[in-house]
């Protein structure tokens, strides 16, 4: 069984893309992953309203030209950051061949329509609890496991 936990330490000057964040503002940043160290992976859904690893949430996800744009998405939440941030990675239900970086999680209630799902791997994203529109389900242990595991690999993350 796989039992994880959270610690993270980043470089808050380095490690977000949108470089215009407000000081204690509630909107989802995105982050650059392999500046984020020490961080262990945790599965900790908790139908409580907040935002926990191993759960799917909706919010605002800026797009990549930080121009202002964004699209409200589901990210699965994979670790704490704080007591009001989450990192999370976003969900996809377009499969693009040829990448490495998505992972398939299949469907589940996440998606009103039942399409399958993948995990964008290469993008991670601080997520604040005020930020999150709704919980939208928590995955089970073995998906979340495969993630992890992923993620783990590519950036180093520990998991316990």
């Amino acid at each position: 069984m796989l039992t994880l936990g959270v610690k993270a330490l980043a470089d808050s000057s380095r490690d977000k893309r949108n470089r215009s964040r407000r000081a204690g503002s509630t909107d989802t940043i995105e982050v650059f992953p392999e500046q984020v160290r020490g961080l262990l992976l945790e599965y900790s859904p908790n139908d409580d309203g907040d935002p926990d690893a191993g759960e799917i949430v909706w919010t605002w996800v800026p797009y990549a030209e930080n121009d202002g744009r964004g699209k409200d998405r589901p990210v699965l939440v994979v670790a704490r950051q704080s007591a009001d941030r989450v990192y999370a990675v976003k969900l996809t239900s377009k499969q693009k061949p040829g990448r490495d970086d998505r992972l398939g999680i299949g469907s589940g209630p996440w998606d009103a329509s039942g399409r399958p799902s993948w995990v964008d791997t290469d993008q991670l994203y601080s997520v604040h609890r005020d930020g999150m529109r709704r919980e939208a389900a928590a995955i089970d242990l073995d998906r979340f496991t495969r993630v992890a595991m992923v993620l783990q690999k590519a950036y180093g993350w520990r998991t316990r």
